[in-house]
């Protein structure tokens, strides 16, 4: 007979839920949250697992690798599709909760959740870190203009370099102010300095991985664009088409329909929010700053001109988000020429 389990992962304790085909509870219990104690629990020849299944959150990654490693039939589900259908069990705990998954994965009603690979999660771990330290920098920066605005010390405009050689002028003379600001501009300085050192080890990285380096050949794409969207797609052969990674990454609009009405609204906004705020600097820089011409650059204008700026934006980061899809998948390089690109335009 076969089995099926569902995990609901906390991070002290799981609930473990097994049931048969027929679904009836065989086990039931909580062990503590570790993929040995997991491991130790499952390793039983009574049962002949189908599919064991977790939701998606911190510490799936975690515990996939641990189980697939020990060639469990692992599956990670997508969250939202967990909640929606465990939202019909009218009282909500943790044992439910695997309960409920159990039964999902013994009726096959679920989606499935790709699981990065270690690389990738190192990856994304820098770029995280990177950013954290960059928006903790600014936000500190942001909290030293407020506070001399109120004693009339206007900061202006200033970039990275020489902000604090213009805090210490406003407050020179002023003791009292000079001993508050020193403590934030020392934090501030030091998180600049982790993050420059972050930024350089994410751009080193970048350039010496060829496809990196390839996909840095579409304009508008620096090293941190193409490092983030290798750590996010991961593995490309797990899209059908290219044209699917625009939806994944919530650069599609969202389509409600009922009878005879149907709209189309703003764009889904599901997905990596770090990739889709990249992409959309990249189509930003592409539609503002760079001065090569490219076919990819003179379609967008022809959006703007049409729709405005900001959906031109947005339907350029998605085409990009295409474009290196296709160039990753093809080994190929992006061409500057209409002509010349037909092979990988969307």
């Amino acid at each position: 007979m076969k089995h099926y389990v569902g995990l609901d992962v906390s991070v002290k304790e799981t609930s473990v839920c097994i049931v048969d085909e027929t679904g009836r509870i065989c086990r039931d219990r909580k062990v503590v949250t570790h993929p040995d104690d997991l491991i130790a629990l499952l390793r039983d020849t009574q049962w002949h697992f189908e599919r064991i299944g977790l939701e998606a959150g911190p510490l799936s990654q975690w515990l996939y690798e641990g189980l697939a490693r020990a060639g469990f039939p692992v599956i990670c589900i997508e969250t939202r599709h967990a909640k929606a259908f465990l939202k019909a069990q009218p009282n909500k705990t943790d044992r439910n909760d695997a309960g409920g998954i159990a039964q999902m994965m013994r009726v096959h009603l679920f989606r499935p959740v790709h699981v990065k690979t270690l690389t990738s999660q190192k990856r994304r771990a820098l770029l995280t870190a990177r950013m954290l330290l960059q928006g903790k920098a600014i936000a500190i920066e942001n909290d030293i203009r407020g506070l001399l605005r109120n004693f009339g010390l206007k900061v202006g405009m200033v970039g990275a370099v020489k902000y604090e050689e213009r805090i210490c002028e406003l407050v020179e003379g002023v003791s009292d102010l000079a001993e508050i600001v020193e403590p934030l501009l020392a934090a501030r300085r030091k998180l600049r300095e982790e993050f420059a050192r972050l930024d350089h080890k994410a751009r080193t990285e970048a350039k010496i991985d060829p496809v990196c380096r390839r996909l840095m050949t579409v304009p508008g794409v620096g090293p941190i664009v193409s490092l983030a969207y290798m750590a996010t797609i991961d593995i490309p052969a797990r899209f059908r088409t290219s044209r699917g990674v625009g939806a994944v990454l919530g650069l599609t609009p969202i389509v409600k329909q009922s009878g005879e009405s149907n709209r189309i609204g703003r764009v889904s906004l599901c997905g990596d929010g770090m990739l889709r705020s990249y992409l959309y600097e990249a189509a930003q820089t592409l539609l503002t700053r760079v001065t090569k011409w490219s076919w990819l650059r003179a379609w967008a204008m022809n959006v703007a001109k049409r729709r405005g700026a900001q959906k031109a934006i947005i339907a350029l980061a998605r085409r990009l988000a295409v474009i290196l899809h296709r160039v990753w998948s093809d080994g190929s390089e992006f061409r500057w020429t209409r002509e010349a690109s037909t092979a990988i335009a969307a």
